[in-house]
This record gives C-alpha cells, sequence and structure tokens, in this order.
C-alpha cells in the first residue's frame, strides 16, 4: 500500500509544513486552501524555508526546484480527488471537519485513506461524517510543530481502524522522514496527555508563590535536561492554544489535572497568549531579550 499521492487540506503554519515534507520524500502533493490569498501566503512560506536551507546547504538548488514541481495549489477540495491519502490541516473546529470530510468523503476513492492532523479533537467523532467504509480508512496522523524540523508524528487509530491502514499511514510517516508512534484516539494521544498537566502544574506552582517564573523555567531547564522551561514552551506555543486543548481534555476525562488555573484563563481573556501576541508570561518587547510579566 505505497502511497505516492497526497492531498493535504489547509496550507497554514501546519498545512504548509506537512505539503514540504511530503514533498521533500518525492511524493507528488496538492494542498487545497479556501482562497488564493491563503494559497500563496502558504506556498510562499515553503518557498521561502526551502531557499533557506538551500543557503545553509541543508538541501541542494536542484533538490529544491524537484520539491517545488512536485508540489501545486489549489481551491477546491475537487483536485483532493486522485489522492492516496488525505491529510486535514483546517482549523480546530469539529463542525469545519465534519463538512470537509463529508465533502471528501464523495470526491476521492474508497481507497483513500483520510488522516487528521488535530492535536486533540477525537478522531472518532470526526469520521462520523463519513461512510462505514471510509471510516475503517480513517486514522490521526499529528505532526508538530516546526513540521520540517520536528521528527515526531502520532499515528492514531479508532477502534475501527482497518489495521493495514494503520501499518500504512505508520510507514507512510517513516517514508517522509518521521519517527511514528502508533496511539489509540485517547484525548491528547502521548504527547499533549503528559505535556499539558505538566504545564498547568507548572503555572499552579506560579500561582501558590513557590517561585518566580525564571525559576521555574530554569530548574525545569537546568535540573531536567529540557531545552527549554515551560513557561518559555507555553508562550512559544501559544497560551490560547494550551487552554483550548486543556479545556478539550477536561472535558473528556474530568480530571483536575486537565483544568485551566484561573491564571491561565485570565491571560487568554486579557489577550496575552505568547508570543504570537508579543506578551505571555514574558514581555517579547525586545525580542532577543525577554522580561517575565509581573502577573500574580
Amino acid at each position: 500500500m505505497a502511497i505516492k499521492k497526497v492531498a493535504v487540506l489547509g496550507c497554514g503554519l501546519m498545512g504548509s509544513g506537512i505539503a514540504q515534507v511530503c514533498a521533500q520524500a518525492g511524493r507528488e502533493v496538492t494542498v487545497i486552501e479556501v482562497s488564493e490569498e491563503f494559497l500563496n501566503k502558504g506556498l510562499g512560506s515553503i518557498n521561502k524555508q526551502l531557499g533557506k536551507m538551500v543557503e545553509k546547504s541543508k538541501l541542494s538548488a536542484e533538490e529544491r526546484d524537484q520539491t517545488l514541481a512536485r508540489l501545486r495549489g489549489a481551491t477546491k477540495l475537487e483536485e483532493a480527488a486522485e489522492a492516496e491519502i488525505v491529510i486535514e490541516a483546517i482549523i480546530e473546529n469539529m463542525d469545519e471537519k465534519h463538512k470537509a470530510y463529508s465533502r471528501l468523503d464523495k470526491i476521492c476513492s474508497p481507497e483513500t485513506i483520510f488522516a487528521s492532523n488535530t492535536s486533540s479533537l477525537s478522531i472518532t467523532q470526526m469520521m462520523t461524517a463519513t461512510s462505514a467504509e471510509r471510516q475503517r480508512r480513517f486514522v490521526g496522523m499529528h505532526f508538530f510543530n516546526p513540521v520540517p524540523v520536528m521528527k515526531l508524528v502520532e499515528v492514531v487509530r479508532t477502534i475501527l481502524t482497518d489495521p493495514e491502514v494503520f501499518r500504512a499511514a505508520t510507514e507512510f510517516g517513516r517514508e517522509i522522514g518521521k519517527v511514528p508512534v502508533q496511539t489509540s484516539d485517547r484525548t491528547g494521544f502521548i504527547v499533549n496527555r503528559l505535556l499539558v498537566p505538566y504545564m498547568l502544574d507548572s503555572i499552579r506552582t506560579l500561582e501558590e508563590g513557590v517561585a518566580s517564573i525564571v525559576d521555574i523555567d530554569n530548574a525545569m531547564k537546568l535540573g531536567c535536561g529540557y531545552p527549554m522551561g515551560p513557561f518559555t514552551l507555553g508562550d512559544f506555543v501559544g497560551l490560547d492554544t494550551t487552554f483550548y486543548i486543556a479545556n478539550i481534555m477536561f472535558d473528556e476525562f474530568k480530571e483536575k489535572r486537565f483544568a485551566p488555573p484561573p491564571l491561565l484563563k485570565r491571560m487568554v481573556m486579557a489577550g496575552l497568549y505568547g508570543r504570537k501576541s508579543g506578551r505571555g508570561f514574558y514581555d517579547y518587547s525586545e525580542p532577543n531579550n525577554p522580561k517575565p510579566m509581573n502577573l500574580v
């Protein structure tokens, strides 16, 4: 079940990265967006990233040109008709995903595998928008940001996923240069199931006055060897994203460790999302010298 033709739905931060790594791995890729504006922005980002790789001698100019030749953009779902796998990377909204999958189910071949890049939503709930036969060919493929750099992909099976389809999706992840890990359709999968409670506990530690933002970050970096502390990481991921995922996980499991702390809720309400908004646990007015915020 070799996968050679790929459609990527969405050309934002994640979708463009997924499209890039698939094209670099020799796959014919069609990336689909809702408008020419968003499509051109995403394709421009891919071109820029490949150019940087050439500058750093991580890719030859010939390899860049070959990668771009394997990549084409579209604004109609019908362009996914010949894909052997469709990887969806659109907004984290179940209604929008249902609409897309319902249409794709009628457009694509019965053999086409559907894969969602969701980080938190239920794959099982998504697949209900498709036919009973398609549900056997439905998986999650959760990539990590930035996709061209991060090596991991979580491959997710539901209770209905065909074992051969699960194996094919896992092998496809390996063939495009990722290290696949297999997991079941439980909210948060592996990484967020373990990471989110750690980040939320860090916020509670700050709220309780145990230590400062900087000291907690340094403690986890230097004591555990993490590349960045929990507050630096939260600002990088986006505190609104962390809040959203935590709420989904709490709704699923009803366990206190997944409940967003009051401070996180207040920060999101105040628009303190992290790097993307310029302020989070740190103030990024001077990007090379972020300063901790006075939050408690």
